[in-house]
């Protein structure tokens, strides 16, 4: 069933090409030939969500099976819901505007912890009862993945299951058992149970969680055979064999990252101590030059884009880099095609690589290095020193540029007001770089941009015990470093404080935060991830109307104690995650993996070790 009235709606709305669907390479089935049908959702808007490759991965993969069609949805803007639910339109798909509600499965990727309201505002807009316990028989199962999943304790109420890992090889899975199922005319809960006994399937429903009088948990608890007592996460292990797609949905508007991306490789060898996805998308796996020059042929011959990007955790650690940009600038600077790069380390920075990259079109430089100080940066064993910056900083503005965005973090754990001092002092002596060498042109001014972020503990990191910063802290370290920053060509952004509070409460959550998240939504929260649409005061009353107490979520964890994700197995032991927190207390720093192996655990996911990199 197609929408009524909606090309009259979509006249009326600012960027109706969010909405109406036919874009370049869109795929296009007839619903009547398929068995399953799969709509796939991202909670933000489509500029958002059309930027994420891992939708665009598993629409490729649903879409070539025969008997799928995998379609797309996104969290409409504040105009295009008015609109929708003034003339009493649901939620639909891009591809052929069907109603949400008619589909088979609506996934939904969990990319960012703000999402969450927006979860349920489309559920509700899809006229999808919120809670999995309310849903029929005739209702899609609600299924979710992503690296919130990997704690997906607060949305349990709302999902009938997630997908623990990467989800190449388990999506298939899971059609193959709903045909099953299907033909079998089994009641809902029976597929629920089938799937249950798949690798990396988490069924809250079939789970009992209870409490202790404090309010931590006391267990978590299998309620039928089939519901495993551990969820291992998916990988995979040869990237060279996975599916990838040929082409690229090309949307008729800017989005944020308006490019062809190939990935390069997945996990990452680093082991930072604040970082999630260095853990949770261990062990290191790597594709082969050729493939992915293959990837790229396959992208800029069907997509039209006029840059590629290169995806990963930190590409400068690709073992064949210089051989992969040899490849492929053979091929973009004959397409007139620019090669983009991420943030990149300070410590093996390379000006030749920069320029080869850059030759079609020149882009601004991107160095992390987290923390001011070499102490903090051995707390969160960033391994990069003062001295990998200025010589870094050096090369690039000796080599032509002029401007340059430094990140970092403050609320560290063990983090003292001298280590935020050491932010503004460092991009000082990154300026000076520029006006005390001789080879830079004094004739352009220098910039330096500092970003700074408010840290916030994750799950299946070595800081996931450590205590956040409440709003009042960061507020007042924003401020102290903003006094700090007294030159004029350094400018100085921060990242909203109280968000990232509300952030850490759902990071480290259990399901008690189920009835928040609905309050929540009965009051208006959504789009919580946009400044201009987040209202704290109402998060607060949510808590408040629920009796809960943010600070429970924000405070510091024992060893001993339940987490509401140790039902979940990502392959890295929590003995090496309490090693390293133990050694970040004494900033004391451990080896990448290339260096030394630090016995994490992930290798033993690779069963057949052929495509893994592993350093074990």
């Amino acid at each position: 069933m197609s929408i009524k009235n909606l090309d009259k709606v979509l006249k009326r709305v600012q960027k109706a090409t969010r909405y109406s669907g036919g874009e370049l390479n869109s795929v296009i089935k007839n619903p009547e030939d398929v068995k399953i049908r799969y709509a796939f959702a991202f909670p933000d808007t489509y500029e958002v969500g059309m930027s994420h490759l891992g939708m665009k991965i598993l629409y490729h993969i649903l879409n070539l099976r025969p008997d799928t069609y995998c379609e797309r949805t996104f969290a409409p803007w504040i105009d295009m819901e008015e609109e929708m639910r003034k003339e009493g339109i649901p939620l639909f798909t891009n591809e052929t505007h069907t109603p949400v509600k008619e589909f088979d499965f609506l996934g939904i990727t969990l990319q960012y912890e703000m999402c969450y309201s927006n979860v349920l505002n489309m559920l509700s807009l899809a006229g999808i009862p919120l809670l999995s316990s309310e849903r029929g028989e005739d209702d899609p199962f609600v299924n979710g993945g992503g690296p919130c999943s990997y704690n997906s304790e607060p949305l349990a109420d709302f999902f009938d299951f997630f997908t623990m890992g990467e989800g190449e090889e388990v999506i298939g899975e899971l059609m193959d058992a709903y045909i099953e199922w299907k033909e079998s005319g089994g009641k809902r809960i029976d597929y629920l149970k089938r799937i249950a006994k798949i690798e990396g399937i988490y069924v809250p429903s079939l789970y009992d969680v209870t409490y202790n009088g404090d309010g931590t948990i006391k267990s978590m608890t299998p309620n039928c055979p089939e519901a495993k007592p551990k969820i291992k996460k998916r990988i995979i292990e040869d990237l060279d064999k996975v599916i990838y797609p040929d082409k690229l949905i090309v949307p008729f508007c800017d989005i944020v990252h308006d490019r062809a991306n190939i990935e390069v490789f997945r996990g990452c060898i680093r082991g930072c101590r604040f970082c999630q996805a260095g853990m949770i998308y261990r062990p290191v796996r790597e594709k082969s030059p050729d493939t992915l020059l293959n990837d790229a042929c396959n992208l800029i011959n069907s997509t039209g884009y006029e840059e590629m990007g290169l995806s990963s955790l930190s590409t400068s650690d690709y073992t064949e880099l210089e051989t992969l940009t040899d490849k492929l600038l053979n091929l973009t600077e004959k397409e007139k095609v620019s090669l983009s790069l991420p943030s990149l380390r300070v410590d093996n920075f390379s000006l030749d690589l920069m320029q080869r990259v850059q030759k079609v079109r020149k882009s601004g430089l991107t160095f992390a290095p987290e923390a001011g100080s070499q102490r903090m940066r051995d707390v969160i064993n960033k391994n990069v020193s003062e001295e990998d910056l200025v010589n870094s900083a050096t090369l690039a503005f000796e080599g032509g540029w002029n401007s340059v965005k430094l990140y970092f973090m403050i609320g560290l754990p063990y983090e003292e007001m001298e280590d935020i001092a050491g932010i503004a002092r460092l991009a000082e002596k990154v300026v000076e770089c520029y006006y005390n060498s001789e080879k830079t042109n004094k004739r352009r001014a220098v910039n330096v941009t500092l970003s700074v972020a408010s840290f916030v503990p994750k799950p299946f990191t070595p800081f996931q015990w450590a205590p956040q910063d409440t709003m009042e802290t960061l507020a007042e370290k924003q401020l102290f470093l903003k006094g700090e920053v007294r030159n004029r060509h350094i400018k100085y952004n921060y990242h909203q404080n109280d968000i990232s509070v509300l952030e850490g409460v759902f990071a480290r959550g259990d399901r008690k935060l189920g009835k928040v998240l609905l309050r929540a939504h009965s009051l208006g929260c959504k789009l919580d991830g946009w400044n201009e649409c987040f209202n704290l005061e109402l998060w607060k009353q949510a808590f408040s109307d629920c009796g809960i107490d943010m600070a429970f979520y924000t405070r510091e964890r024992s060893y001993d104690e339940i987490l509401p994700w140790d039902i979940v197995d990502i392959g890295v032991s929590t003995q090496f995650m309490k090693n390293e927190n133990e050694k970040a207390k004494k900033a004391a720093t451990t080896p990448n993996c290339r260096e030394k192996c630090s016995g994490c655990g992930a290798a033993a996911l690779c069963k057949t070790k052929k495509g893994c990199v592993c350093f074990e």
